[in-house]
């Protein structure tokens, strides 16, 4: 393959995911502070990031609805966001759910 061939293969490839995926950005980590419209998350990458939430966010506990009462500092969380002024919104939060013990 060429270098340009690979380089249309690579754009289309990308521009594909951003597609796929609406234009949001992902907020993976862990929740280190919650307020009444704000989840603060220490993401994978390192920096700490506030994402506000508002009535029509959904979020989920595993596959159960859920709501903003069911997030915890120390909870993993996926958030699914809107760029929104110089922050993100929230459209959805999907809280992890710890693994059930194993038993001896």
């Amino acid at each position: 393959m060429t270098k340009r061939g690979s380089i249309v293969l690579c754009v289309l490839l990308f521009s594909s995911f951003a597609i796929a995926h609406g234009g949001m950005e992902h907020v993976l980590g862990t929740i280190t502070a919650v307020t009444d419209h704000t989840l603060s998350v220490k993401t994978t990458a390192g920096p700490e990031v506030q994402v506000e939430f508002d009535p029509e966010t959904h979020f989920l506990k595993g596959e159960t609805p859920a709501t903003a009462k069911d997030v915890h500092v120390g909870d993993r969380v996926v958030i699914h966001a809107h760029k929104h002024d110089n922050g993100l919104h929230a459209a959805e939060v999907k809280i992890g759910v710890k693994a059930a013990a194993k038993p001896n």
